[in-house]
């Protein structure tokens, strides 16, 4: 696989499953432009890391005014980004009765509305421009699959893969194909405080899954790296399930 001349966004860009993401399009020679909260210092390893076609951005992307303008400035420095990864998420660990109405506005506001954000933008980008593109969501399986512990980010994830798939129908004239790709449990990512908090949890985790592995940030990159395929011409509207054989428990 080749991306040269390709041009990557990658919101979240920080985050364990952003990093790998972020080097993994950077290998096969993308430029990649990578958008988080954090302060630039503590972007500093990483675009290190990836060399100088890339560059870092504090940006929060359920500010739509703040998403154009992080597009605006990626679009002079590298390029117009046509490999669009949201991948910026946050999870609230709470029942659905304990939960208060800001944790609940707060986690849509970042993990749905902020993936629109981004989306959405760049779409419009490309199809002034002429230009064909990807689009891949970092979704979850829990997208179709209730958690009691979890229910914003069961919410918004759900409410995700229908903005994939509505994008994808809108987008397919345009040369823009989207999809999502949907993790199980990742050894790392959201995952990473409560595996490191409790290690037996881990352990637990990896039980449940019918192949009994817990997948890597690593491992996600490759499936949205084989989405971002120039030869992958004819996938859109579609889920990547990457779960290990937990929806089929």
């Amino acid at each position: 696989m080749n991306l040269e001349g390709q041009v990557a966004l990658v919101s979240g860009g920080l985050g364990h499953i952003g990093r790998a993401i972020s080097c993994r399009l950077t290998e096969l020679g993308a430029a990649v432009a990578v958008g988080d909260i954090w302060p630039s210092e503590q972007a500093a390893p990483l675009l290190q890391k990836l060399g100088r076609k890339a560059r870092y951005d504090q940006v929060d992307v359920s500010d739509d005014l703040a998403v154009d303008r992080w597009l605006q400035a990626v679009e002079q420095s590298l390029g117009l980004p046509n490999l669009v990864i949201p991948s910026a998420a946050i999870v609230t660990m709470s029942s659905l009765r304990s939960l208060t109405p800001a944790e609940w506005r707060k986690e849509l506001s970042i993990n749905l509305d902020g993936a629109f954000f981004v989306a959405h933008a760049a779409a419009k980008r490309l199809i002034a421009a002429g230009r064909p593109g990807r689009i891949v969501f970092i979704g979850s399986w829990a997208a179709s699959v209730p958690h009691a512990h979890v229910p914003t980010y069961c919410v918004a994830k759900a409410g995700l893969r229908m903005l994939m798939k509505q994008m994808a129908l809108e987008y397919a004239p345009n040369g823009i194909l989207v999809n999502e790709v949907a993790p199980g449990y990742v050894d790392g990512g959201l995952n990473n405080q409560a595996f490191v908090e409790n290690t037996d949890l881990r352990e637990q985790c990896r039980l449940k899954v019918p192949i009994r592995q817990l997948m890597t940030a690593d491992d996600v990159a490759f499936s949205v790296a084989h989405l971002c395929d120039p030869r992958n011409r004819h996938m859109t509207g579609s889920v990547v399930l990457m779960d290990g054989g937990l929806s089929l428990k």
